[in-house]
């Protein structure tokens, strides 16, 4: 009898204390480290921060050609983030963005399969080729032979 009630107490105190660990949905995650800095009048800034749950984020960003005019001045922002997948594996993402558009890298992240060979011979073929009106550049239409 006592031994049941020993087991019984070890479990109640195990799982209070795992429930107490575990976030519930809806709990609050605390901000454990945020920083800021900028816009600044330069367009660059600065920020970082890190929560309760594991996920780390930071970017920084900067305007290339700064003061050459516009269209020619580009924002550019880099950054990186990481957390932890519902199965527990860590994912991590670094980016830039800029005049190339939003450029990400992780090992998580799809890729195309190899060009079969047979396609990636065609291709170096086709670039060999001279242009045709099709391919030529806007302004310098070819006419036609007819």
């Amino acid at each position: 009898m006592i031994s049941i009630v020993i087991v019984s107490l070890v479990a109640t105190t195990c799982i209070e204390f795992t429930s107490a660990q575990a976030p519930r949905p809806g709990d609050p995650i605390p901000i454990i480290k945020y920083e800021s800095d900028g816009p600044n009048p330069d367009g660059s800034y600065k920020w970082l921060y890190q929560t309760g749950n594991e996920i780390n984020a930071e970017e920084s960003g900067y305007v290339k050609n700064f003061g050459k005019g516009e269209g020619q001045e580009v924002q550019v922002a880099e950054g990186k983030f990481s957390y932890k997948a519902p199965d527990g594996s860590p994912i991590a993402l670094q980016y830039i963005a800029d005049e190339n558009g939003f450029q990400p890298q992780g090992a998580h992240l799809p890729t195309p399969p190899p060009i079969p060979p047979a396609i990636q011979r065609a291709l170096d073929y086709l670039k060999t080729l001279p242009p045709t009106a099709a391919t030529a550049p806007s302004g310098s239409r070819q006419r036609p032979f007819f």
